[in-house]
C-alpha cells in the first residue's frame, strides 16, 4: 500500500514524499528531552515544558498512527530522573494520569494499545493505577502500541533479565547452552516486539540516557536540535525521510 506525506518547508518541491508499508519502520523509539530547556526560555517553570510536551505526544502518535507505525515507545521517566528535585519528579509522575484522563478516549479511537515498560512496581499509587487502567482499557485495541517508558533504566532491565535467566537455569527451565541473542532479549521488557528500526532524539543532546540500549545495536539514530513541545508532525516526517533514504547493512556490506 503506498501512501504519502507532506514535504518539508525547507524543501524547495512542494509535492509529496511517497512510501509504501513494507518499508516504513515498525519500531520507532524516541527521547523527549528539551522540556525544562523549553519552559526556561519562555520566562516559565520547568513544570510548564513538561506540560506542554504532552500535546506533543498526542500530536506524534497520532502521526505515527498514519504512517502505519506498529511500535511507538517513549522514554517518559528514567531511572536516573529520581535525581530532579522533588517537585519537578512528582509534577512529571502525576501527567501520565493527566494525559491519560484528558486524550484516552482519543488513543482510543485511533485504535492505540497502551503498554507500559520499566520498574513499575516501584512507581507512586497513582501513576501506576493510571497506566494499569489505560492498558485494560486499550487491551483489546490492535494498532499502534504505544510503549511508555516510566521508572525505565536499560541497565536495571539487563540485570533484571540476567537475574530472571539465571532462576530459570538453576531451575532447570533453561541449560547454558540453549542461550543465545534471541533467547536471552525474551526476558526483557520489549519481549515479543520488534527492535527499534528508528530512534529520534529531541533537544540537542546526542546520546543514549540509559535507553533501550540493548534493543538499539543497529537500529538508526535521528537527532534534533528542536525541543519537545515545539517538535511536529512535519518534523517527524522529516526524520522518516531521513530514514528511508539510509540502506540499513547490519554489519555486512
Amino acid at each position: 500500500m503506498s501512501m504519502k506525506i507532506p514535504f518539508l518547508k525547507n524543501k524547495q518541491s512542494k509535492e509529496s514524499f511517497h512510501f509504501s508499508e513494507d518499508n516504513i519502520p515498525n519500531h520507532i523509539a524516541i527521547i523527549m528531552d528539551g522540556n525544562g530547556r523549553w519552559a526556561l526560555k519562555r520566562g516559565m517553570p520547568r513544570f510548564a515544558g513538561h506540560k506542554e510536551g504532552l500535546s506533543t505526544v498526542v500530536k506524534i502518535v497520532k502521526a505515527a498512527v498514519e504512517c502505519k507505525v506498529k511500535v511507538l515507545t517513549l522514554y517518559t521517566f528514567s531511572t536516573e530522573n529520581w535525581k530532579r528535585p522533588k517537585p519537578e519528579r512528582d509534577f512529571i509522575l502525576r501527567l501520565p494520569k493527566e494525559f491519560l484522563h484528558v486524550y484516552l478516549p482519543e488513543l482510543m479511537s485511533n485504535n492505540v494499545r497502551i503498554e507500559v515498560i520499566g520498574d513499575i512496581e516501584n512507581l507512586p499509587d497513582h501513576t501506576r493505577e493510571a497506566v494499569q487502567y489505560a492498558i485494560n482499557k486499550t487491551r483489546d485495541n490492535d494498532g499502534l502500541q504505544l510503549n511508555m517508558a516510566l521508572n525505565y533504566g536499560s541497565r536495571l532491565e539487563i540485570l533484571d533479565a540476567m537475574k530472571e535467566m539465571l532462576k530459570d537455569i538453576k531451575d532447570e527451565k533453561l541449560s547454558l547452552d540453549e542461550l543465545d541473542e534471541q533467547r536471552f532479549s525474551g526476558y526483557l521488557y520489549t519481549a515479543g516486539m520488534p527492535e527499534p528500526d528508528l530512534l529520534i532524539r529531541t533537544g540537542g543532546e546526542k546520546r543514549l540516557s540509559n535507553f533501550l540500549l540493548w534493543q538499539l545495536a543497529y537500529t538508526e539514530f535521528w537527532f534534533t536540535d528542536v525541543l519537545w513541545p515545539d517538535f511536529s508532525e512535519e518534523d517527524f516526517f522529516h526524520a522518516l525521510q531521513e530514514y528511508l533514504q539510509r540502506k540499513r547493512r547490519y554489519g555486512g556490506i
